[in-house]
């Protein structure tokens, strides 16, 4: 797979690290797509976040009204998109949902991924990771019963001489038997929290006025895949296997007056075009021009095929096409942002500067086009960008405090400003966002050195230096 552009991945593997931790096998609940020990292990790795805004509020738009029907506040609850290209989704470190790009290239309208967010936002509403997390203790409490059973029996096998058999096979069994039946106990409460996970979906659907339909494409196309075959044993699955949730499904789906409601064609047209930036920036430029072909005119197809052409070196026709498209919506932030991200790409800041302004203008302030912005800034080099800079950069990190991308151009940008003290307290900020405490703290003694006692900037470094990481409490 074609590795994206720097600034559409970010890898803050260190700091999720961290949350998985917390969360332990967290992670296993709320599996969409059947992969539970993957996706936890993936977080131990380190993930490959996609940082986004056009994708990121078009999610939070699908997002919002599934959260307010379950009652949670959906400004405190995050979707972070993984650069993965299976389908999947799962709800890790509180209120944190991770969705795959994959599950976002393969959903051909929003109501498929709606209904991921809504069977997640079930998970969270109903405490199922707080409860896993006891299940799991439940489970090793269980797991010692089961091996002083095995003592008890092989004391038991010993005294009673030869007639009772061998004493070590017999251990073995039980052992082996415990074990099972923690195993098959865990997975017997993940399914059961899976069916009610699906089931207050449904009912958010309903509650916001949206079909179920999707939910049922989604796990139709899991059975098609092959992976769940009929020999499988069911009591091995942490999930219902994908025939008896689509029957669940379709009963249920069955009784909604919103059954055959379709996405609003604004909603679409959002979609379809979130969906073409992802190929255009993820697939090879061969796999672009098939998917979308030359004689496609519509938008998506141009968007696409403008990010290819950029990719292959083709930088010139890229903006053209951009252009074309900000002829068509002058009012969309993303044609805006994008357009300034290919001439910066392309070592034409100068030209980049106005259209990654209109994009922060046009899109709120999202903090990741501030940030673009605040680098194309700082390519420029004069000392009025470079305080623009500092500006943009600043109000972007109080916006996002835990984007390490935002404070590592901040940094360069107080450096180049001969704010030296500032310029290490921003690097310290990276490192800690990055999870790397170690040269947070380096870092933020420094930069206690060469800022003023006292100042807020001074007494935020000391809380960095004197930061005591959890695992060492």
């Amino acid at each position: 797979m074609t590795t994206p552009p720097r600034r559409i991945l970010a890898t803050l593997g260190a700091r999720l690290s961290r949350a998985a931790r917390r969360t332990a096998t967290a992670a296993l609940a709320g599996v969409l797509a059947f992969a539970p020990i993957q996706a936890a292990e993936a977080q131990g790795r380190g993930i490959p976040i996609v940082r986004d805004a056009e994708i990121e509020a078009l999610l939070r738009d699908y997002a919002r009204p599934i959260l307010r029907a379950a009652g949670i506040d959906a400004s405190a609850t995050d979707i972070v998109l993984i650069n993965d290209r299976s389908f999947n989704a799962f709800v890790a470190n509180g209120q944190r949902i991770f969705l795959n790009i994959g599950a976002l290239m393969t959903a051909e309208t929003p109501n498929e991924i709606i209904g991921v967010i809504a069977h997640e936002t079930g998970h969270i509403a109903g405490g199922h990771l707080a409860r896993l997390r006891q299940e799991v203790s439940n489970a090793k409490l269980m797991s010692v019963v089961g091996m002083l059973l095995g003592a008890g029996a092989m004391a038991g096998a010993v005294q009673g001489g030869p007639n009772v058999g061998n004493p070590g096979l017999g251990v073995a069994g039980i052992f082996s038997g415990s074990q099972e039946m923690v195993r098959r106990n865990l997975l017997s409460y993940q399914r059961s929290e899976e069916q009610a996970a699906d089931v207050a979906a449904v009912r958010y659907l309903t509650a916001t006025g949206q079909s179920p339909v999707g939910m049922i494409t989604t796990f139709r196309r899991f059975a098609d895949t092959g992976l769940f075959r009929s020999s499988i044993d069911p009591y091995l699955q942490s999930h219902p296997l994908p025939a008896e949730r689509i029957s669940q499904l379709e009963r249920l789906a069955a009784e909604s007056p919103y059954r055959d409601r379709r996405d609003p064609p604004a909603l679409q047209a959002r979609h379809d075009l979130a969906r073409a930036k992802l190929f255009g920036f993820v697939d090879s430029p061969e796999s672009v021009l098939r998917r979308y072909p030359p004689y496609d005119t519509s938008a998506p197809a141009r968007y696409a095929r403008a990010v290819a052409a950029h990719r292959t070196g083709r930088s010139r026709e890229a903006v053209e096409a951009i252009d074309g498209l900000i002829r068509e919506q002058p009012s969309n932030p993303y044609f805006h942002e994008l357009r300034g991200q290919l001439l910066l790409e392309s070592a034409r800041p100068r030209e980049a500067v106005e259209s990654l302004r209109r994009a922060v203008q046009l899109s709120d302030g999202a903090p990741t086009i501030r940030v673009l912005y605040g680098q194309t800034l700082i390519a420029l080099g004069d000392g009025a960008s470079l305080e623009e800079a500092v500006r943009q950069l600043e109000r972007a990190t109080r916006a996002e405090p835990e984007s390490p991308d935002a404070y590592r151009h901040l940094a360069m940008a107080y450096g180049r400003t001969g704010q030296i003290g500032l310029a290490e307290l921003a690097t310290a900020e990276y490192y800690m966002a990055a999870g790397d405490v170690t040269n947070g703290q380096t870092q933020a003694f420094r930069a206690m050195r060469s800022l003023v006692e006292g100042t807020p900037a001074w007494r935020r470094a000391r809380d960095i230096y004197e930061f005591v990481p959890e695992n060492r409490r």
